[in-house]
């Protein structure tokens, strides 16, 4: 296989970016030595170590494009993201995988 597998992570809302950086903790054991930095709408940065056998891009703040060889392990990757701000569905904010979408809720009003 020489293409390999790839999937786009959306991050919808309102301050929400990521960046690529280098992990100050270096190259650990399974770990690239590059580790996401994401403003998820917390008080404090989310920090998401990349592993090895993982490549990932940031082309714009609010899209992340990871890629793999192994099928598998990339889902589990983009599982993981995604897990930091699923997607809600009232407001429709969160981290999307590929193109994920999600149907609005109307608000339950008395």
């Amino acid at each position: 296989m020489t293409q390999g597998f790839s999937v786009p992570l959306y991050l919808v809302g309102v301050g929400y970016r990521a960046a690529l950086e280098d992990d100050p903790r270096g190259t650990t054991e399974g770990n690239s030595g590059k580790r996401l930095n994401m403003k998820l709408g917390f008080s404090h940065s989310v920090f998401v170590p990349i592993p090895a056998h993982i490549k990932a891009e940031v082309p714009l703040p609010t899209k992340i494009l990871v890629s793999c060889t192994d099928k598998h392990q990339l889902g589990l990757f983009a599982a993981k993201v995604r897990s930091y701000r699923r997607p809600e569905p009232y407001k429709g904010k969160g981290v999307f995988v590929g193109d994920e979408t999600i149907r609005i809720k109307q608000v339950k009003k008395k």
